[in-house]
């Protein structure tokens, strides 16, 4: 059974949202503010946390980025300010997606859903031995770390995901689209921009060249192809 962390100071409502994950087959739990949810996110195992902007304490953006230093797990962030998704956008604090309040419950379920199946496909594969080896770019799909001539690069959780399904399907052609969708999903937070940014950052941590890159290559006007 999945386990959610809810941090939501409001009770009826993170009591409502906790029904209707219980309902559906996850396990739910409710901090009601920031430090405690916080506290909670880092000494637990969540598998998805849903995290409101407005706390006691500690904001969500500040919850956000301290979870997202340890954790690479979906986070889900309500907000009840149509002008806040604007700051979610920019400041990139790592959150997957978010929702406005006020919400249908049945669909933040569904989003729930959604970033965790994806969550599993990107991160749990059936094979936790594996890895991609081409060219001195080592990728350990099981302790999702990254070598180049033997030397460790850090990546972040989207940089790792994005260089992980490229190199599991090289010489493949994928449009920014397509990899965004595929990445970051649909409903996510962001435009395709930032496949680019994530393409140039991944290049520069494992191309020895990034403006004659061996690995990642731009098919002009269509996206991107790992040259296998």
């Amino acid at each position: 059974m999945k386990k959610i962390l809810i941090i939501e100071d409001e009770p009826s409502l993170a009591e409502l949202v906790k029904d209707y994950l219980e309902i559906n087959d996850y396990s739910a739990d409710i901090a009601k503010t920031g430090d405690q949810g916080l506290q909670a996110a880092l000494s637990e195992p969540y598998d998805l946390i849903v995290l409101d902007l407005m706390l006691p304490n500690l904001d969500g953006f500040q919850v956000c980025k301290r979870i997202r230093l340890a954790k690479d797990i979906p986070i889900i962030m309500l907000t009840a300010k149509k002008e806040d998704t604007d700051k979610i956008r920019g400041l990139g604090i790592g959150a997957d997606d978010y929702v406005v309040k006020p919400f249908s419950p049945g669909e933040l379920t569904a989003r729930v859903k959604a970033h965790l199946s994806r969550y599993d496909r990107l991160v749990h594969k059936d094979d936790l031995t594996a890895t991609i080896d081409i060219r001195g770019l080592h990728v350990n799909l099981a302790s999702r770390k990254v070598f180049v001539n033997e030397t460790e690069v850090s990546l972040t959780t989207k940089e790792f995901n994005l260089l992980r399904f490229m190199a599991e399907n090289p010489n493949h052609v994928f449009t920014k689209d397509h990899l965004f969708d595929r990445i970051w999903g649909m409903e996510a937070v962001g435009d395709v921009a930032t496949v680019t940014v994530h393409v140039g950052k991944i290049r520069d941590k494992i191309e020895l060249d990034p403006a004659n890159p061996q690995y990642i290559e731009t098919v002009w006007g269509v996206g991107y192809r790992f040259k296998g």
